[in-house]
């Protein structure tokens, strides 16, 4: 096997517990940026304060769950690629990956016209073509460059980016304090209600919990790590979300027609004057930028997970000097670049129903190993039994559902579109394997976590006493490829995987 050093490739440092949390954070939320069309939507600050107060718990609780015992059960770059492939095979597997991949692309799209609607209030000229496709296009390639830098770089630049962003919002809530008039949280015009507007709001901005399972492979002590991560990460983003808004709508009297995208600057402006407002068009800025980078990280990663279990060409899973996914990265900023002319509630809509069919078949996958792979190994596991897991799904399942109800018939015909894509592409690409028109992974890389000096033959015990845990994980990673591990091999993957995290 050639080394790192022998091809050029820096080991990068792994992701840490601080680090991870801001990456989920920036992946779920980013802060309050976003958050003001559920105030017009939902007809006044009732029916939005509402949902982001009933909301976590029916559908970011779950779906962080569930992330949390699938993603320390397969500590794999891929992710959700490797459960639906564990569950279902690899042709789900890969639609998966194909639908997930395709809504983080629209998703990342929405960042820079999120923040050049920021910017318009004080800018007007991008209001213009001629000033927003040259804008676009700069934010995009700047902020490319920066993820091809390092993943560690993008985890820890989340850190301080996640505090600059949320303090101008802490400000606002301390100087709002005496000017709060609680009556006004329960406004609500049922007539304005726009229910469809209001649930895509709503799902976009508590969605993508998964989608920090596609950097597995690339997180320091995975099984211990991510549980913690997630836990901080859902009570940093309902905070991000509830104390603004309770600022905002109880301290001014503003009719919820005038809440749309970047309207919380203005609320600066109302409050604490013109430093505010710059304050926070600044905050969203940086804000912008973490989304986009944590997100283009999620997407290239999933590339190349899916590259090295021979789902897509090797080229996927080509790293750069730095230790990033090259092509992965490139091809991901391309999907933003075409994307990022259309409107943020178009943008929006499309995403949220790619992602939510990719949703629940990850529900459905969570709920088949549990059935059918009682004895794989999940160093966290929900403590639930299987009825119980299938109840925790039920209410984001009916989310979900409702969600993609709503969508307009144009959704529903590019949403399709990209679903039989999806379903013309797996073959395609089989066949170009099996005539080999390009070059695929034909084995697993060494496993990602390292295994710590202490841990030898404890490691080494647990390892042997799991024969089953060796064969689901062979069945669940061969996937395309039809070259099987040796036993020396398995043995010691799961020695370094297992052994640090599992009890004497």
């Amino acid at each position: 096997m050639v080394s790192d050093a022998k091809i050029g490739v820096k080991t990068s440092p792994r992701l840490t517990l601080l680090p991870l949390v801001a990456l989920i954070f920036y992946e779920v939320s980013g802060g309050p940026f976003g958050v003001e069309d559920s105030v017009k939507a939902g007809g006044g600050p009732l029916l939005s304060l509402l949902g982001f107060l009933i909301f976590p718990l029916i559908w970011s609780i779950p779906e962080a769950l569930v992330t949390a015992e699938l993603a320390t059960s397969f500590p794999e770059n891929g992710g959700y690629v490797i459960w639906i492939s564990s569950a279902f095979g690899p042709f789900w597997g890969f639609q998966e990956g194909f639908w997930k991949w395709f809504s983080g692309v629209m998703d990342n799209a929405l960042y820079p016209v999120l923040f050049l609607d920021y910017l318009k209030h004080s800018f007007p000229v991008f209001n213009h073509v001629i000033a927003r496709i040259p804008a676009l296009l700069g934010i995009t390639v700047s902020l490319t460059y920066l993820n091809y830098r390092g993943l560690h770089i993008v985890g820890f630049s989340a850190v301080f980016l996640a505090g600059f962003s949320l303090f101008p919002f802490i400000v606002m809530a301390v100087l709002t304090a005496p000017r709060i008039r609680p009556r006004r949280w329960l406004a609500v015009d049922f007539r304005k209600v726009d229910w469809r507007g209001y649930f895509n709001s709503m799902f976009w901005n508590l969605n993508y919990w998964d989608k920090a399972s596609t950097l597995a492979g690339e997180v320091e002590n995975p099984s211990k790590t991510f549980p913690k991560a997630l836990l901080g990460a859902v009570i940093l983003v309902v905070s991000s979300y509830l104390i603004p808004l309770l600022a905002g709508t109880g301290a001014l009297d503003s009719p919820s027609v005038e809440w749309s995208d970047g309207y919380f600057a203005e609320v600066g402006m109302l409050i604490g004057g013109a430093w505010l407002k710059w304050w926070i068009q600044a905050a969203s800025a940086v804000s912008n930028l973490g989304l986009f980078e944590a997100e283009m990280s999620g997407d290239a990663f999933q590339l190349l997970g899916m590259s090295e279990m021979g789902m897509l060409p090797s080229l996927f899973a080509s790293r750069s000097k730095y230790g990033t996914p090259t092509i992965s990265i490139l091809c991901s900023a391309t999907g933003v670049i075409f994307l990022s002319w259309m409107s943020f509630q178009e943008i929006l809509e499309f995403l949220n129903f790619l992602y939510a069919i990719g949703m629940l078949l990850e529900f459905a996958a969570f709920i088949k190993l549990r059935i059918k792979k009682p004895e794989l190994h999940r160093p966290y596991k929900v403590p639930l039994q299987t009825f119980g897991a299938t109840m925790l799904c039920l209410p984001p399942a009916v989310l979900l559902v409702l969600v993609m109800c709503l969508a307009s018939v144009r959704t529903f015909l590019i949403s399709g579109s990209v679903i039989i894509l999806g379903f013309f592409l797996y073959p395609i690409l089989v066949h170009a394997k099996e005539r080999k028109w390009a070059q695929f992974s034909t084995e697993r890389p060494s496993p990602a976590p390292a295994i710590p000096s202490n841990a030898g033959v404890e490691g080494h015990s647990v390892a042997s006493q799991l024969p089953l845990q060796d064969e689901d994980h062979e069945a669940s990673m061969s996937l395309l490829s039809d070259i099987s591990y040796s036993k020396r091999d398995i043995g010691s993957s799961e020695m370094s995987k297992i052994g640090p995290d599992t009890p004497d």
